[in-house]
């Protein structure tokens, strides 16, 4: 029997939890959200599917770099437990965007497929959930759409009505 490459549900679970705990550890206070979407989240993984995970915290460095290292330190401390994993053939990278509160406020494009399919781990005092909210009842009064496609992927219309010159905004 071959190995399985790609990770199962529960095995996505269980590593969530412990990225949970390990941030939680690494940021304390400063964590605000933490979601997982894209493919892992809509259950429609295929071998190399990434994990996407998007972390709000209070403060975050202004440089990337800077950034992923609160997020790389996090990772770190999972190793003990997710050896087995890797020993077991599984294979997965981690794909995650980390916004400060104030850039989450934003409507990010980023959002769009999270109104739909986002999974929140973690949201202190629902503060994603009230940007997704906010976000969900932009786009009904815009009439937005996910729009499927043959091949399984989508794209959106965001305003249905759209005229030409006209500025849209989410």
């Amino acid at each position: 029997m071959p190995l399985q490459r790609e990770l199962t549900p529960e095995e996505v679970r269980h590593l969530l939890a412990g990225l949970l705990e390990s941030l939680r550890k690494e940021l304390g206070n400063n964590l605000t959200s933490v979601a997982l979407f894209g493919s892992h989240a809509r259950g429609d993984t295929h071998e190399g599917s990434d994990v996407d995970v998007l972390l709000i915290c209070r403060d975050l460095p202004r440089g990337q770099c800077e950034r992923q290292l609160a997020f790389l330190r996090a990772v770190d401390r999972m190793t003990p437990k997710t050896e087995g994993l890797r020993h077991r053939g599984r294979a997965w990278e981690w794909a995650p965007v980390l916004k400060t509160e104030a850039e989450a406020r934003y409507h990010s494009p980023l959002y769009l497929d999270l109104t739909e399919d986002a999974v929140l781990l973690y949201d202190r005092g629902g503060f994603l959930a009230g940007v997704l909210d906010e976000m969900r009842s932009r786009m009904r009064e815009l009439g937005s759409r996910r729009m499927p496609l043959p091949d399984g992927s989508w794209y959106w219309d965001l305003k249905p009505s759209y005229r030409p010159g006209e500025l849209v905004t989410i």
